[in-house]
């Protein structure tokens, strides 16, 4: 058993904390805006969580705070400890902080997750990792309890990159997958008819087929709850943005993906898509004419 320090104690993170402390391991959290759920042993600052544990698991909400925690754990964690970002920031975070842990001879992972609440809360979550061999192989045994699959993807940074250009894929599919109810609308052809078909043949996605935006359509997705987010568009916004503001630092062509964060950075900024699903860019659609 291994003795974890739990820094961010959200949604995602408290779910995640509480699935380490069912499987036997010594967990201690801290979060600024909240006390740690029940299990686990509530500590009065990140420093506090991050002594004395084999390692130290991060879920934060940007590159910024990532770097500002990272400042504080690093010198009050032990030598050979591990620290874990689950986080979703900028890949230059990323491999900044990991530089960092390493200068303090410690090891570093970035792992964001894909999955959502519900995810944490089952332990099905899917970690896109970067790091070294050895120190994959240390937090293996924590990743095998709070998800389904951990893929090693590369060096430092190398998770950041697999979850954006992952999520790049969603936003836009979603988009589009959207536009073709919105237009099946109005072409007269029954949302269900159109399911039937796309979700068999070539236009197949997740979007369509595992989370579908249209309400009573497919398997139960937010859609069928009034838009209440299981990914909320908001998350989806900074994700895409992500992935544009690594786009820009590579001087990689990604139109798409540009158009995707552009239309939800109306929808979240402009018009009702803030604490909705990302899938709500369905009514969005429906709701407009050509031009607007």
């Amino acid at each position: 058993m291994m003795k974890i320090g739990f820094i961010g104690l959200g949604n995602m993170g408290a779910p995640m904390a509480l699935n380490l402390v069912r499987a036997g391991h010594e967990v201690a959290g801290f979060d600024p805006a909240t006390d740690a759920p029940e299990g686990v042993t509530n500590r009065n600052s990140a420093t506090d969580a991050a002594q004395d544990a084999d390692v130290v698991i991060t879920m934060l909400p940007n590159g910024q705070i990532l770097r500002s925690v990272a400042d504080q754990v690093i010198p009050a964690m032990k030598p050979g400890a591990v620290l874990c970002d689950c986080s979703t920031v900028d890949v230059d975070s990323a491999r900044t902080v990991a530089e960092q842990a390493r200068a303090a001879g410690l090891g570093a992972l970035d792992a964001p997750v894909s999955g959502g609440i519900g995810g944490a809360s089952a332990g099905t979550l899917t970690f896109m990792v970067g790091g070294s061999d050895a120190d994959f192989e240390t937090v293996r045994p924590l990743f095998e309890i709070m998800g389904q699959k951990a893929v090693h993807c590369g060096d430092s940074g190398a998770g950041q990159a697999a979850k954006i250009c992952n999520n790049m894929i969603l936003g836009a599919t979603m988009i589009a997958t959207c536009e073709a109810f919105a237009l099946a609308d109005k072409l007269g052809l029954d949302r269900q008819k159109m399911f039937d078909v796309v979700s068999t043949s070539s236009g197949y996605s997740w979007s369509m087929n595992a989370y579908c935006p249209a309400p009573g359509v497919g398997p139960k997705s937010p859609a069928d709850n009034d838009y209440k987010p299981g990914f909320a568009a908001e998350l989806m916004l900074k994700d895409l943005r992500l992935s544009q503001q690594a786009a820009e630092s590579v001087d990689a062509d990604t139109p798409m993906g540009q158009l995707a964060a552009e239309l939800y950075g109306r929808f979240v900024e402009t018009e009702d898509g803030r604490g909705r699903d990302f899938s709500a860019m369905l009514p969005r659609l429906a709701a407009r004419g050509r031009n607007g």
